[in-house]
C-alpha cells in the first residue's frame, strides 16, 4: 500500500512591508529647507543687527516741537535772553550688527536722531530749581522714566517709554543757562525725503 502523504497546505508568504521612504524624504527636504532660511535670516540679523523703526520727520517734528511748548510752560521763566533755537536738529545714527566694524566712524545716510534745544541765561539758582521740579513733576505724573540725574551742575534726564524720546534739562551755575533738549532716538526716514 503505497504510503500516503500528508500534504499541508500551502503557506503563502508574509508580504514584505513596503518602506514609506517618500513622506520621510519630503520632511527632510523641508526641514532641510527650513534650517537654511533660518541660517540665512540669522546671518543677516547679526551682520546687519536690529533694524531701526521707520519714521515721518515731520511727524517727530511736531511731537517734539509740542513737547518743547510743554517743557517751557512748566519751566515759566521770566523773559532773559533766549537762544533763538525753534529748529528741529538731526544727528548721525551709525551701522549696527558686525557691519559696524566694516563701517567704523561712518553714519548713515538714512538713518537719523532730531532734537530741539532752547536755552535762557542769566537765570537764578532758585528760580531754576523751582522750574526744574514742575518739569519733573509733570513728566513723572505722565509716566515718563527719569533716566539719569545730576548731568550738569543741576540737570536730569526722563525718557518716554513708548517713544524712546528723552527730555534733558540742565542747569549751569556759572552762566546761570537754564538750558532743555528733548530728543527723539535714530529712526530710518523715507529715501529722498529732504532734511
Amino acid at each position: 500500500m503505497p504510503s500516503v502523504r500528508s500534504v499541508s497546505p500551502a503557506v503563502p508568504p508574509r508580504p514584505r512591508r513596503r518602506l514609506r521612504t517618500r513622506p520621510v524624504l519630503v520632511a527632510l527636504a523641508l526641514g532641510g529647507v527650513m534650517c537654511c532660511l533660518l541660517a540665512g535670516w540669522g546671518a543677516y540679523r547679526l551682520w546687519n543687527g536690529a533694524p531701526y523703526p521707520e519714521v515721518d520727520p515731520h511727524v517727530v517734528a511736531t511731537r517734539l516741537g509740542a513737547e518743547a511748548e510743554r517743557v517751557e510752560n512748566d519751566l515759566a521763566l521770566p523773559v532773559g535772553p533766549r537762544s533763538p533755537s525753534d529748529r528741529m536738529e538731526t544727528g548721525a545714527c551709525y551701522y549696527r550688527g558686525l557691519r559696524a566694524f566694516a563701517h567704523i566712524d561712518r553714519a548713515r545716510l538714512d538713518v537719523h536722531t532730531f532734537s530741539v534745544e532752547r536755552e535762557t541765561t542769566g537765570i537764578a539758582e532758585d528760580t531754576a530749581r523751582t522750574a526744574q521740579e514742575r518739569v519733573r513733576s509733570r513728566l513723572s505724573q505722565q509716566g515718563w522714566k527719569l533716566i539719569s540725574q545730576n548731568v550738569s551742575d543741576r540737570g536730569f534726564r526722563y525718557e518716554n517709554q513708548d517713544t524712546g524720546d528723552q527730555v534733558h534739562v540742565d542747569w549751569y551755575k556759572y552762566t546761570g543757562t537754564l538750558a532743555f533738549r528733548i530728543y527723539a532716538p535714530c529712526g530710518k526716514v523715507a529715501d529722498g525725503y529732504p532734511l
